[in-house]
């Protein structure tokens, strides 16, 4: 007997030889663990079904800040069934907005968010800790530092904690997009909708647009708790000049300074002013690492590596120095200040030179 009475979204559909299997079927419920490499934070997995994705959702991020970011995943490049070699989704970050705006925006995407097998979306706010996710498996993430109210949450919407929990993820199984299915399939609200709204190429570009959406490396991808950010914060207030960002989600000073090291690479159109800004943010991730606890200062060194790394190998001329402004504080050699990147634009060289950068 098949073990089809788990209402799975449209986007994944098990094989039929994993529903054979007795004993092992999916479930409604949730698991917890804490957070590795977060100290204080859970994450907790959930599997819902399909018909109940969109109450659970807005339940939980009834417990999100009034601020909050949205989280868009999906394949820009269409996967080639036929292919071993497959694109990987690119991930889209909205600024931060009334959360209230945002689940507005979303409520008439949010079937099709649901039930693509090639999309998958969240809310967050790094600042309070706080992360909601819901994967093209279909399988349900919360980040929190709340694991009380979260299974209390979870628990008034009737699911039950199940240690043994089983996931999409554990068995064979196929994704789908909604084109993908006969139109005389389809349900309601899909049915009625034309080719054009039903590709999720298409849905997720309105998205992006309408949310000013912009993409993000996969490796900055992280997770900063609570606590974490405290501890950055209680740092940056006791620098005259860093007090001003403390306040900020720090994890957007992190992305801020990865932009930079991109338009480094590319080619910096600012001048010298522009520049020295841009190396101010590695001045502020540097004095935030050396004054928070080892641990976390690693973790934030691992965050911004591949950054750090870039952006040395576009540094030329370094035997020379342009000096930081003012006196920062900090064991690190700074290298960011030795030498000057190597695509200079117009306006950058024009500065470099007027202050004798450049000999003849």
């Amino acid at each position: 007997m098949l073990n089809t009475n788990f209402d799975l979204p449209l986007g994944v559909r098990l094989w039929h030889s994993e529903q054979r299997r007795r004993g092992h079927r999916l479930k409604e419920g949730y698991t917890f663990s804490p957070l590795e490499n977060s100290p204080d934070s859970y994450r907790f997995l959930a599997m819902p079904e399909a018909g109940k994705v969109e109450t659970l959702l807005r339940t939980l991020a009834g417990s999100l800040p009034e601020e909050i970011f949205f989280i868009l995943e999906y394949y820009q490049d269409q996967p080639d069934p036929q292919s071993t070699d497959q694109p990987e989704p690119t991930i889209f970050y909205s600024p931060y907005m009334p959360t209230s705006e945002i689940l507005a925006i979303l409520k008439p995407y949010l079937p099709r968010l649901i039930h693509d097998g090639f999309v998958g979306f969240g809310l967050a706010n790094n600042r309070a800790g706080a992360e909601l996710f819901y994967s093209e498996e279909k399988v349900l993430s919360f980040f929190t530092d709340n694991h009380i109210r979260t299974m209390d949450l979870l628990g008034s919407q009737g699911f039950p904690y199940r240690p043994d929990l089983l996931f999409t993820t554990d068995f064979g199984h196929d994704h789908y997009s909604l084109q993908c299915h006969p139109r005389e399939a389809l349900p309601e609200p899909f049915a009625a909708m034309d080719d054009d709204d039903l590709d999720y190429l298409s849905f997720c570009h309105e998205l992006t647009e309408a949310l000013d959406m912009y993409p993000v490396e996969e490796d900055l991808a992280f997770f900063l708790s609570r606590s974490e950010q405290d501890a950055i914060e209680s740092r940056l207030l006791s620098h005259p000049v860093f007090g001003e960002f403390a306040e900020e989600d720090f994890g957007c000073l992190l992305l801020d300074w990865n932009d930079f090291v991109t338009e480094c690479e590319a080619g910096f159109e600012g001048d010298l002013y522009d520049y020295r800004q841009g190396l101010q943010l590695r001045d502020m991730i540097q004095f935030a690492v050396e004054g928070v606890p080892p641990a976390l200062g690693h973790k934030i060194l691992d965050i911004i590596a591949p950054a750090d790394s870039i952006f040395r190998k576009n540094l030329t001329d370094v035997r020379k120095r342009l000096d930081p402004p003012g006196e920062l504080a900090v064991r690190e050699d700074l290298f960011w200040y030795r030498g000057i990147v190597a695509n200079q634009g117009v306006d950058l060289r024009r500065d470099l030179i007027r202050q004798g950068w450049y000999q003849p």
